[in-house]
């Protein structure tokens, strides 16, 4: 059955990406090491076209995040180019000529842009109406394989705050950023509850993953 999920780093203190985030530092002040438990291995290296890498206790998590993915969801912020109108020469995201989604990617933003089509079978298509309408075209695409949500936390605040969530997958990592974009901020009554299905220690890094039953009560 198809299920919108996603999987993110976090810091200890719950952030996902640290303060003072821009176009040369997308993650913020520290924010990179969030991801350094994954950089060696070689089931993510693999994944952006390079070669070699380590096997550990995370390699089968992250070979999981890509399995039975049959579109994504993201924020402009993740796909980058600033804010505001997109410029006479657009913005085509971080990752060069081919990307490393190869399914079709639904962007949320303000400002209208043209689908933009890339090597490897990625295609990002610009979404103005809202969260619920990027992933209903989202579930659409993925002819009934899962919806991954990207990133980054505003996205996934407002999916988990509509019930548009199915599975939390969050790898916590043993930093204290201080600062920065909060996953789970200012929820309010729209929390969901969770419930745990798996907890995996590797180094680095300890992967949960709860499966959302409803919002909470009480």
């Amino acid at each position: 059955m198809s299920k919108v999920r996603f999987s993110l780093a976090m810091s200890l203190d719950g952030y996902v990406a640290g303060p003072e985030q821009s176009l040369e530092n997308p993650l913020g002040v520290g924010g990179m090491r969030l991801h350094d438990w994954a950089f060696p291995l070689a089931a993510f290296r693999r994944e952006h076209g390079l070669e070699g890498g380590e096997v550990n206790a995370s390699t089968p998590i992250v070979e999981e995040t890509v399995v039975n993915v049959g579109a994504y969801v993201m924020g402009r912020n993740m796909f980058g180019g600033g804010t505001g109108p997109w410029p006479e020469e657009p913005w085509n995201g971080w990752w060069g000529d081919d990307p490393p989604y190869h399914t079709p990617v639904f962007v949320l933003t303000h400002h209208a842009r043209e689908p933009l089509v890339m090597q490897g079978g990625t295609t990002f298509e610009f979404v103005t109406d809202g969260v619920e309408a990027a992933l209903g075209q989202a579930r659409a695409a993925a002819g009934g394989k899962d919806v991954v949500i990207a990133g980054g936390a505003s996205v996934v605040r407002q999916a988990l705050g509509a019930g548009l969530v199915d599975e939390v997958n969050v790898s916590l990592v043993p930093l204290l950023l201080g600062g920065g974009e909060r996953l789970f901020d200012n929820l309010g009554d729209a929390r969901p509850e969770l419930e745990q299905i798996r907890a995996v220690d590797a180094p680095g890094v300890t992967h949960l993953k709860y499966r959302v039953l409803g919002p909470a009560s009480g």
